[in-house]
């Protein structure tokens, strides 16, 4: 494997995203790269900074680290794919892209506990992955929550996420955002 690099990251992205964007997004009715593309396509659509477009898209990166089957959650199986995201980001992207990939999950558990309208919006696939990232949020990790300040982006990531699963629905391919990707990884300078 080579060594990773800014030159190297974006390309090395391109490929994960070529080999493993077509399978399945457990319990969704859409592959997991549709899903991130659809979530990119809204943040674009909504004229997000390129860094939280970047976000979207990226957002469920930690799925590819692992093998995990797609009945996983009916299993009791969490993932935690947004810790294994935010490892890969990390110092590689600035902290605004990184605690919208980390906090993605959390943002779901916020969510569900400051808004009584939205837990009827999440699909069955991520109810039931709720009660395996510990269900709503209790008031001191709400307290905690509000309290980053790249809260508002990481709420409208989720946001995104949940609205990113519509079978067949046309998006640009991932080609469309590596320059994107790339000004974003350069604008926060050289790796750790």
């Amino acid at each position: 494997m080579q060594e990773m690099t800014r030159e190297t990251l974006v390309p090395t992205l391109a490929e994960i995203f070529s080999r493993r964007a077509s399978e399945a997004y457990i319990g969704e009715p859409v592959s997991i790269g549709a899903h991130m593309l659809q979530s990119a396509q809204l943040a674009e659509q909504a004229g997000a900074p390129e860094a939280v477009i970047v976000a979207a898209l990226l957002h469920d990166v930690g799925h590819f680290t692992h093998d995990f089957p797609e009945d996983s959650a009916e299993q009791g199986i969490d993932s935690q794919h947004e810790d294994a995201g935010a490892r890969i980001l990390d110092g590689w992207f600035p902290p605004l892209v990184v605690d919208c990939v980390r906090q993605h999950v959390a943002a779901k558990r916020y969510l569900c506990a400051t808004d009584p309208a939205y837990f009827g919006t999440l699909s069955e696939a991520s109810v039931l992955s709720l009660k395996l990232q510990g269900g709503p949020m209790t008031p001191d990790e709400v307290a905690a929550f509000e309290a980053n300040p790249s809260a508002k982006a990481i709420v409208q990531v989720r946001l995104w996420d949940d609205l990113a699963k519509v079978p067949g629905l046309e998006t640009p391919a991932f080609d469309h955002y590596a320059p994107m990707i790339q000004r974003v990884v350069d604008s926060h300078g050289e790796a750790g």
